[in-house]
């Protein structure tokens, strides 16, 4: 409780200064995850490239190498292995072809026969192949609609310029988790695809709360800066922003140590989109307002002075 009491309510920092900078860093951002999901591309499950998923472990550590040349050889499409957990603990991804004539039970005797007596198979999904095609183009829609629905409700709540900041940044949040999951090459699945809409829905969250202050702000300075204005805004909400934030991160951290494999994926999509969304609010959504030609509020009310510090910021 004495270190919460030790953030100061208004710092003083000047977010608006350098606001060239945080754009500056936010195209950079976005520009390069679009690079890596283009040129590496997403290591997809099989939730949205199709086939045969089984997790088994192993009698001994796995040799990924030699299970690679096992497997390549029975004819039963593409595999893909990796290590899962435990060092005996495998994941093998089947893609199998719509034209295989092979059943899903007599590939899956096939991998069992090839790793050899001990082997425990401990989980199997399959998911054809027009199905991975389907859940794809369902997660991109609803990832955009989801975008769409924010932005829209953001503009009925303010005015059209905080839509339209909270839509740029949104989408810089979903490209970046995106370039996120193209440089681990962690698996993208649906439980990754909950995160990212996860993360949409924290981000906006944190942006409204600051988009409500500087409204407030805007209102209650007639006569200084509007750069002021967003500056006082941001510091007046930045101790609730990394209070709410780490506490946020210390229960996803938790998981992502002791959650085991199954949810590590959707945990470490979280934690970054955590930290991105957190710096967007600040560092995007409202440097963005400054270009926009925000409005002020309406012309009623008493003006007060115009200096930064005149009005004591509420807790």
């Amino acid at each position: 409780m004495a270190l919460i009491r030790k953030f100061p309510l208004d710092p003083g920092l000047d977010f608006l200064g350098r606001r060239k900078l945080f754009l500056a860093f936010s195209v950079l951002m976005t520009v390069a995850s679009i690079a890596l999901a283009l040129v590496q591309g997403l290591n997809l499950g099989v939730d949205f490239r199709g086939g045969l998923l089984m997790e088994v472990r192993t009698a001994e550590a796995a040799d990924l190498g030699q299970l690679r040349d096992r497997l390549g050889g029975l004819g039963i499409g593409e595999v893909t292995l990796q290590e899962f957990g435990e060092t005996n603990d495998v994941l093998i991804n089947v893609a199998i072809p719509e034209d295989n004539e092979t059943g899903q039970a007599a590939v899956i005797d096939k991998v069992m026969g090839a790793l050899g007596e001990g082997t425990e198979l401990r989980r199997q999904e399959y998911v054809g192949p027009k199905i991975g095609d389907e859940l794809k183009e369902a997660g991109a829609l609803a990832t955009v609609l989801a975008m769409l629905g924010i932005g829209i409700y953001v503009w009925f709540r303010f005015e059209w310029q905080f839509g339209v900041a909270a839509l740029i940044s949104l989408l810089h949040d979903v490209v970046a988790t995106i370039g996120f999951y193209a440089l681990t090459q962690i698996e993208f699945n649906l439980a990754t695809l909950a995160a990212v809409l996860t993360i949409a829905g924290y981000s906006i969250n944190d942006t409204v709360v600051i988009f409500d202050r500087v409204r407030e702000t805007l209102r209650r300075y007639k006569k200084l800066e509007l750069n002021a204005i967003l500056n006082q805004a941001v510091n007046t909400t930045l101790s609730r922003t990394i209070l709410t934030s780490t506490s946020t991160l210390l229960a996803l951290v938790a998981l992502f140590v002791f959650g085991g494999e199954v949810i590590r994926g959707f945990t470490a999509g979280l934690i970054w989109g955590i930290l991105i969304g957190t710096y967007s609010s600040f560092g995007l959504a409202v440097p963005l307002l400054s270009y926009l030609g925000l409005r002020r509020g309406g012309e009623s009310g008493s003006e007060e002075s115009e200096g930064q510090g005149a009005a004591e910021p509420s807790a």
